[in-house]
């Protein structure tokens, strides 16, 4: 037969995973023709037409127009083919990049929320924890009419000019020192940090009084009391920082007044 060892439009969809129209509109383009027509003016190709289509969708894959593929195949060469592919795993790699920083961040988030599902928020715990990756901020300083937005903002500002590159989108949460604890002052954190993975500080491993309140940021006053109450009852001692948190907050609470708020105290028995 005269199309015999030849591939149909539908055979040659099916090797190369591709639909009929996405082929129909290649010849359309004079991108990929096929090496034949029948008497029935039915399409038919040829095997060796299938790394061809393959390498187009690829490059479709990574968002190289149809027209600027069909420009560098009819003007190839093996070198503008090796200058194409090197520009494109440089894309790629870029690409990866920027998926592992996003997996990180969604991972990161979604643990945070997971660990307080269910959490008895009635309950104050004492408890040890493990040592935790956080970047710390530099040191707050209200005493020139600083308002806690604008330490926020400053924060954001210190991590941008030091970490170029770093992703902004991590929990921002504050550590209180022991002696503001102690005195009662904790009103606008001594430090602000980022919650996330292979930061360059520590949030120390050691024993903690943790507790839960709901509210909006800030909303701490009750909580703390509460925390400082059970220390005294306990025997126990502030020891280190106080970190404050908001495991559930505007990414996953619609109510600002019903954000979940943590205290975590550092402490050790008398």
């Amino acid at each position: 037969m005269k199309n015999e060892g030849l591939l149909s439009i539908s055979e040659l969809a099916n090797f190369a995973r591709i639909s009929r129209t996405a082929l129909i509109h290649y010849d359309h383009m004079g991108l990929i023709s096929p090496v034949t027509r029948g008497e029935n003016n039915y399409r038919y190709y040829s095997h060796h037409q299938i790394p061809s289509i393959n390498l187009i969708v690829t490059l479709q894959g990574l968002d190289v127009p149809l027209r600027e593929i069909m420009s560098l195949l009819r003007n190839r060469t093996p070198e503008s083919i090796i200058d194409l592919f090197s520009e494109q795993s440089t894309h790629i790699d870029v690409s990866i990049e920027k998926l592992q920083r996003a997996q990180k961040l969604l991972l990161t988030l979604k643990a945070i929320i997971e660990e307080v599902i269910g959490v008895d928020e009635e309950k104050i715990t004492l408890h040890e924890a493990e040592e935790e990756s956080i970047l710390l901020g530099p040191q707050n300083d209200y005493s020139d009419g600083t308002s806690i937005k604008e330490a926020t903002l400053n924060f954001y500002k210190y991590c941008k000019t030091k970490f170029p590159g770093l992703d902004m989108n991590y929990p921002v949460w504050g550590m209180y020192t022991e002696k503001r604890v102690k005195r009662g002052d904790w009103v606008g954190p001594d430090r602000f940090y980022f919650k996330m993975p292979d930061a360059p500080d520590r949030k120390p491993a050691g024993l903690y009084v943790t507790g839960y309140a709901r509210g909006n940021y800030g909303a701490t006053d009750a909580l703390y009391k509460r925390l400082l109450a059970y220390i005294e009852e306990q025997g126990l001692e502030i020891c280190g920082s106080a970190f404050e948190t908001y495991p559930l907050n505007e990414i996953s609470v619609a109510d600002p007044d019903n954000y979940l708020i943590r205290l975590s105290i550092m402490v050790k028995k008398r």
